[in-house]
C-alpha cells in the first residue's frame, strides 16, 4: 500500500476507502492523489487495497518528484515498497551514501560519478514538464509562448504579461499589465535540469550565463520544494509563472500554455504531443540509457520531454533486496503501462525494457561475481 496514509488511529487505509472524512494524505502532497490512485486503480479494475505483488522486504525509494505520481500507484499493487519524494538531489546522494534501495533521478547521472559509484541506472518512463501559470481570465492554453520568452521570463527580462513580446505572440489575448512572479524549485531538482536543459537549448544568452543543471543561480523569481511546492506557490500567486511535471498541472487542474516546437509549431501540453516527442528518443546510440528528449524535431512534439532514472548499485551489500528492487521494475515494466498513459507518462518501448533486464544480469553481481537477478 502506498506509504503514509492512515486514519485517526494510525492504521493504514486504502486510498480508495469509503472513510473519506478520516483519511489523512502525507504531508506536503498537494495532489488530488486520492483520485489519482483510484484512476490507477481502476485501471487494473482494482479499488481495495490488494496488492498484486509483494516484496520479500521493505524496500526504500527516494528522489524524483517528476515520476513520484506514477510509482505511488505502483507501490499502492505492491506491498513492501516505500516511495517518497524528495527531487532528484536527494535521491542521487542517499543512494550514493547507500542509505536507499532505489535512487530515483529525471536527469541522469554523469558517466563518471556512476562509474565511480559502481551505479547502474536504467529508465522507468517518460514524462514532460509543463509551464504552468496564475493570470487573470486567462484559460488553459489560451496563450502562446516561446523557449525563448520563457528563457527571459526566467531570467527577469520580461517583468509583465503584457510585455510587447508576449502580446506579439498573443493578438486575441487580453493581457494585463501585471507583474510577472516566476516560480522555481529550491531543491536539486531533475525536474530543474530537464526544464533548464530545454532553456540552454532554445536560449544561447541562458545557456551562456545559468546553463542547465539540476540546482541552478536563478537570476529572478521565488523558490519553492518540490514539484508540489512550484504549483501549490504558483496557483496561490498572482501572476505566477512556474514548471512542473504533467501530473501536477493535470490533477491539480493547474493552467498550462502552449508551446513553439522545433518545428515552429504551437502545441499543447496532450499525450498525443508527448508521445510525439518521445517517439524519436534514439535508445540505440544513449550511453548509460540517457536518451534525450528535449526539443525534439516534428510538427507535433512537445518540446520538454525526458525520462526518469533509477540508479542501483552494481556491487549491493544485499543482493537479495536488489533482486527484489529488479523484480519490482519488472514487474512494473509488465503491468505497470496502462497506469503510466491514464497519468499521461509514456511508457518505454519493450525493446528498451528487454534492454533493461539484460544490463541487470549482467550488471549487477553479487560478492561471487555471480548475477544476482
Amino acid at each position: 500500500m502506498l506509504s503514509g496514509w492512515s486514519d485517526h488511529s494510525g492504521a493504514p487505509i486504502s486510498p480508495c476507502s469509503d472513510r473519506r472524512a478520516k483519511l489523512h494524505p502525507p504531508k506536503g502532497i498537494i495532489l488530488h492523489l486520492k483520485k489519482l490512485l483510484c484512476v490507477g486503480l481502476a485501471a487494473f479494475g482494482l479499488t481495495g487495497a490488494t496488492a498484486v505483488a509483494t516484496a520479500s522486504a521493505n524496500i526504500t525509494e527516494a528522489g524524483s518528484s517528476l515520476a513520484y505520481p506514477l510509482w505511488s500507484i505502483w507501490a499502492s499493487h505492491y506491498s513492501g515498497i516505500s516511495v517518497n519524494a524528495g527531487g532528484s538531489g536527494l535521491g542521487i546522494t542517499d543512494i550514493q551514501h547507500g542509505s536507499i534501495d532505489i535512487g530515483a533521478s529525471d536527469a541522469p547521472m554523469d558517466p563518471a560519478k556512476l562509474t565511480e559509484g559502481r551505479l547502474l541506472q536504467f529508465p522507468t518512463v517518460m514524462g514532460a514538464v509543463v509551464p504552468i501559470i496564475n493570470v487573470p481570465d486567462v484559460k488553459a492554453d489560451e496563450i502562446k509562448l516561446t523557449g525563448e520568452v520563457l528563457a527571459d521570463i526566467f531570467a527577469g527580462n520580461i517583468t509583465k504579461w503584457n510585455d510587447p513580446k508576449i502580446a506579439e505572440l498573443n493578438p486575441a489575448v487580453k493581457l494585463p499589465s501585471l507583474a510577472i512572479a516566476p516560480v522555481h524549485r529550491a531543491d536539486g531538482s531533475g525536474t530543474t535540469f530537464v526544464f533548464t536543459s530545454y532553456l540552454s537549448a532554445v536560449s544561447p544568452d541562458w545557456k551562456s550565463k545559468v546553463g542547465a543543471n539540476t540546482s541552478v543561480n536563478w537570476p529572478a523569481g521565488a523558490g519553492a520544494k518540490g514539484n508540489d511546492g512550484v504549483a501549490a506557490t504558483t496557483r496561490n500567486t498572482r501572476g505566477g509563472i512556474g514548471y512542473v511535471e504533467n501530473a501536477y498541472a493535470t490533477q491539480n487542474k493547474l493552467i498550462t500554455t502552449q508551446l513553439r516546437n522545433k518545428a515552429g509549431k504551437f502545441v499543447e501540453p496532450t499525450m498525443a504531443s508527448f508521445s510525439a516527442a518521445a517517439a524519436n528518443g534514439d535508445w540505440a546510440n544513449a550511453k548509460n540509457f540517457a536518451v534525450n528528449l528535449i526539443d525534439q524535431p516534428g510538427d507535433t512534439s512537445w518540446p520538454i520531454v525526458s525520462t526518469t532514472f533509477i540508479e542501483l548499485p552494481k556491487d549491493p551489500k544485499d543482493p537479495a533486496r536488489s533482486v527484489n528492487v529488479m523484480k519490482f521494475f519488472d514487474w512494473a515494466y509488465k503491468n505497470g503501462d496502462g497506469i503510466a498513459t491514464s497519468l499521461e507518462y509514456i511508457p518505454l518501448p519493450d525493446a528498451v525494457k528487454a534492454s533493461v533486464r539484460n544490463a541487470w544480469h549482467s550488471e549487477i553481481k553479487g560478492p561471487d561475481g555471480k548475477p544476482v537477478m
